[in-house]
């Protein structure tokens, strides 16, 4: 073996050895920590935190249905009015369907809304508004609470912990709206106002439902009262009807997005966010804790109760 000596390379003695490996990775060391500093610094150049902390002039607006919520805060409120007995099975298929519709298409379809909305009216008339307050707390209990997406939670908790007040803004009845901003913390909800007369529901509406354009101006109106920067403000949404709200402020993200609405926000480089897993649920905005089997269900379900209407 003594004769092939000469194959073997000459061995530094076990101290060198040691000795250049450490000096090595010390030098390795030091220049990652330069280049991670210099990430870090230029990350912060290109994007500053955000939410600002004690920015008294910004605040946060969120749409409400699969933005804030999975579903639809009316289909919810229907179901529970459903469960007890303000209504019989006939106006139950009617919000089955309605709401298998939106998990399907994963947008606002402003007919299927409008059908809710006038729906949701003729089951309140004459009905106190203290007792559907009243309900409306157990509902959120109910049907609600479990379907709020924890991502856009943490982004509503992130401008709270900001010192910044944070606003749901739904067409959804502005009753249902704030009970679900209190539940969670928020600052209050702008939402459609039905008619009351001393504290009775009339079955008519305020002006028109709080959607699309409608949204925006009330945004701008809340701005102006609260003296906000709507510059400095963010806003929230899942659905394309959104757009004129989301362009009115500095900060617009899209969460959850419809189709159009992803297009428009990449074409703007407005920041996303999508909560939902697989790639269908992306796709078409389905709620992934409904899965496909529960959809499939529930369809067929609506489908039946729908056929029984007719």
């Amino acid at each position: 073996m003594a004769a092939m000596g000469w194959l073997t390379p000459r061995r530094r003695s076990a101290t060198a050895r040691s000795v250049l490996a450490g000096e090595a990775a010390a030098e390795a060391a030091r220049k990652t920590s330069q280049q991670l500093e210099l990430e870090r610094e230029t990350a912060a150049r290109a994007e500053p935190d955000f939410p600002v902390v004690g920015d008294a002039e910004a605040a946060a607006f969120f749409d409400l249905d699969n933005t804030v919520m999975q579903g639809a805060a009316i289909f919810h409120f229907g179901r529970g009015l459903y469960k007890r007995k303000f209504f019989q099975r006939r106006e139950l298929a009617r919000f089955a369907w309605q709401q298998a519709w939106f998990r399907l298409a994963g947008v606002e379809d402003p007919e299927h809304m409008q059908d809710a909305r006038e729906s949701a009216l003729s089951i309140v008339k004459g009905h106190r508004v203290s007792e559907l307050m009243s309900i409306g707390e157990e509902i959120y209990d109910e049907y609600m609470a479990d379907r709020i997406w924890p991502g856009t939670r943490a982004l509503a908790q992130a401008h709270l912990d900001a010192g910044q007040k944070v606003w749901l803004v739904t067409a959804a009845p502005v009753e249902t709206a704030t009970i679900i901003a209190r539940r969670l913390g928020l600052t209050g909800a702008l939402g459609t106002v039905a008619e009351s007369v001393d504290g009775v529901y009339t079955g008519k509406l305020v002006g028109e439902p709080l959607h699309g354009p409608a949204k925006a101006e009330a945004v701008r109106a809340l701005a102006a009262a609260e003296g906000l920067d709507l510059n400095r403000c963010a806003a929230y949404s899942d659905s394309h009807n959104d757009i004129p709200m989301l362009s009115l402020v500095g900060h617009p993200y899209a969460i959850n997005p419809d189709t159009k609405l992803r297009k428009h926000a990449k074409a703007r480089d407005w920041r996303l966010r999508d909560y939902r897993t697989g790639r269908k649920a992306a796709k078409v905005g389905i709620p992934a804790a409904a899965g496909v089997g529960a959809l499939a269900g529930g369809t067929a379900a609506a489908v039946a109760l729908h056929r029984r209407r007719r």
